[in-house]
Parts: C-alpha cells; sequence; structure tokens
C-alpha cells in the first residue's frame, strides 16, 4: 500500500522522542508488535496513569488491546480511529497512528512556542493567575466531561444518519398521493377524535365520582350528629345504681384505712416480739456461757483440791480416827452440793438456786 505521511510520521516520532528508528520496511508486511508498541507508547504519552494492557500474546487480546486504545482516544482526545486499519498493522495503521502523533506534535510546538515567546516574569504573573482560579479550573473540567458525553452521544446519533438519510431520501423521492394523504389524515382525525372523547369520558367519571363522595361526606355528617347528640344524653342520665355505689365506695375506703391501720400494727407487734425472742435467745446464749465458766471453774478447784488432799493422806486419816471432821472435807461438800444445785438448776429456761449452800447445825 502506498505511503504518502510516512515521511511526517517518522518525523514526528522521532520529535516527540520514541526511542526506536521507525523506517519504510517495517510497514511493508503486518507487523502487529509494532504497531501495538507504538500505542502504548503514545497512549502513556498522552496520560502517564493509563491502565490499558500490553499483552498481545492472542487474537483475542489483540483484539481487546486495539478496542481499549481506540475507546481511551475517544473520550480523552477525542480522536477517532478505525480499529480495522489498526488491527492490519501494515501502511494503513500507519494514518491511524498519524492522527494520534499530529495531535500531540502540534500542542508540543504551540506549549514550546508560548514558553519562548513568554519572558520569566510573564510566566511567573500566569502561574500565579492560574492558582488564582482553582474554581474555574474546576468548572472547566466539569464543562470538559459533559462535552466529551453530549460529543458521544452526538456520535452515536451521526452514526444512525446513514440509515435515516436513505429513508428520508426515499420518502421525498417518493411521489405525494392525494388519496394516500387523505386516509392518513382521516386515521389521524379519528384517533385525535377518540382521545377527546376518553378524555370526555373520564371527565364525567370524575363529576359523577366527586357527586358520590359528596352525598357520603353529607351522610357521614349526619351520623357524627346523631351520635354526638346521643353521647350527650348518655352523659346526662344518671345510672339507677349509683347513690348505692357511692355509699359502697365510702365503706369500702373506710374498710380499706381500718384494714391499713391493722396492718401496720400487726406488723409492728411482730417486729416486737423478733425482739423480744432476740433478746431472750442472747439472755439464753449468755446464762449458757457463765455456767460453763462456772463448771470449768468448779471442775478446777476440785483437781486443786484432790491434789492437795492426796498430799495430806496421813493427816486425814489420823483425824478420822480421832473422830473430828477437818475444814477441807467441808469445803469440797459445799462446792459439790451448789455445783448439783447449778445442774438441777438449769434443766428449766433460767437458773434455779444459788452459789451458796443452805444453813445447817454444822455451819
Amino acid at each position: 500500500p502506498a505511503l504518502p505521511h510516512f515521511s511526517d510520521f517518522t518525523e514526528m516520532m522521532r520529535a516527540l522522542g520514541y526511542p526506536r528508528l521507525i523506517s519504510m520496511e517495517n510497514f511493508q508486511t503486518p507487523n502487529f508488535m509494532l504497531v501495538s508498541e507504538v500505542l502504548l507508547w503514545l497512549v502513556k504519552r498522552y496520560e502517564p496513569q493509563s491502565d490499558i494492557p500490553g499483552d498481545v500474546e492472542t487474537e483475542q487480546d489483540r483484539v481487546f488491546f486495539i478496542k481499549a486504545v481506540a475507546q481511551f482516544m475517544a473520550t480523552k482526545a477525542h480522536i477517532k480511529l478505525n480499529t480495522k486499519k489498526l488491527y492490519q498493522a501494515d501502511g494503513y495503521a500507519v494514518k491511524e497512528l498519524l492522527k494520534v502523533t499530529s495531535v500531540l506534535y502540534g500542542a508540543m510546538n504551540t506549549q514550546g512556542g508560548e514558553r519562548a515567546e513568554l519572558p520569566e516574569e510573564d510566566s511567573s504573573k500566569f502561574k500565579f493567575d492560574l492558582g488564582s482560579k482553582i474554581a474555574d479550573l474546576k468548572a472547566a473540567r466539569q464543562l470538559a466531561s459533559e462535552i466529551t458525553s453530549k460529543g458521544a452521544v452526538l456520535y452515536d446519533l451521526l452514526g444512525k444518519e446513514v440509515e435515516l438519510r436513505e429513508a428520508r431520501t426515499e420518502s421525498i423521492a417518493r411521489p405525494l398521493e392525494i388519496n394516500e394523504a387523505e386516509k392518513v389524515m382521516k386515521i389521524a382525525i379519528n384517533s385525535v377524535l377518540e382521545e377527546v372523547q376518553k378524555t370526555k369520558d373520564m371527565l364525567n367519571n370524575v363529576a359523577l365520582d366527586e357527586a358520590n363522595l359528596e352525598a357520603k361526606i353529607e351522610k357521614r355528617k349526619l351520623e357524627l350528629e346523631r351520635s354526638q347528640k346521643r353521647l350527650q344524653t348518655l352523659q346526662s342520665v344518671r345510672p339507677a345504681f349509683m347513690d348505692e355505689y357511692e355509699k359502697i365506695e365510702e365503706q369500702l375506703q373506710k374498710q380499706y384505712s381500718t384494714y391499713l391501720e391493722k396492718f401496720r400494727n400487726l406488723t409492728y407487734m411482730e417486729q416486737l416480739l423478733d425482739d423480744h425472742r432476740r433478746a431472750e435467745q442472747e439472755m439464753f446464749e449468755e446464762a449458757a456461757n457463765m455456767l460453763r465458766l462456772i463448771q470449768n471453774r468448779l471442775k478446777e478447784e476440785e483437781q486443786h483440791l484432790l491434789k492437795s488432799g492426796s498430799n495430806d493422806d496421813s493427816d486425814i486419816e489420823i483425824q478420822e480416827d480421832e473422830g473430828s471432821d477437818s475444814e477441807g472435807d467441808l469445803q469440797i461438800m459445799r462446792h459439790r452440793i451448789g455445783t448439783e444445785a447449778l445442774l438441777q438448776g438449769r434443766v428449766g429456761t433460767r437458773i434455779m438456786g444459788s452459789m451458796q449452800g443452805g444453813d445447817t447445825e454444822e455451819d
């Protein structure tokens, strides 16, 4: 195929900074690897953050790659690429690549010329003005996105223009027949008349519904008035047994107050009884402790007396022979009598007797 713009393509790629040299012989035969490499490099040059995959191993991957690049250029750069020519990867693909390279080359030249014309002071002022108009920049971005979406819609509509043009030309070229036009007009008039009749019927139905609703509202109002009058009569009439009911209610109130008083008194008496039982229990426990202490003391004294008595056995025997009782024996007898009296007195709930023995003739 002829390559009329191939020299321009190679010069633009060299000016843009493509790392490899491209010659005419590279595109004499289909070379999809080179075309894919150039396309990916141009996309990265246009937008470094693009995420188009570079896998072109299989046929499906190549088709997906070409579609992704074409969609990216259409949405971002508004450049329409022919996917079939790009997939051929021959001289016709160079024409499609030239569309992208020409845009980038023109932008580079324009940016370089502006930088060369502007002095340092003007460039600093321009940067300052750009920074102070962030709101305008946001509005411009929003407008750019809207223009992109509307351009896509317009592109779809223009794509349908081919079929519509044919239909339009056929309709215009066809001679106008009065009979057919009259039939069509009659059909349209009949359809309009039917719609008008339907609308009138709906209006009549609305009027009937309105009349029915008004009648129902009046009926409800009359029922409400009757109910209110009946309520007033029922409120004014006193029940037959109301007097007796009030008397019984007064008696019930008095009985309830009496019940409360008795219940409080009963509760108070039960509390006093519990306190008395608790005090009596404490007294019993104290008396038992005292008795236990006294018993321990008596046991100790008896053991002491027994020990002292074993030491004086000889004296006791001599005194027994003489027929006279010693003072120690009398003391032991007193303690035993007192202990027996205490033990007998603790059989009941109270302690009976005393710690002293009764008066005898010997005493």
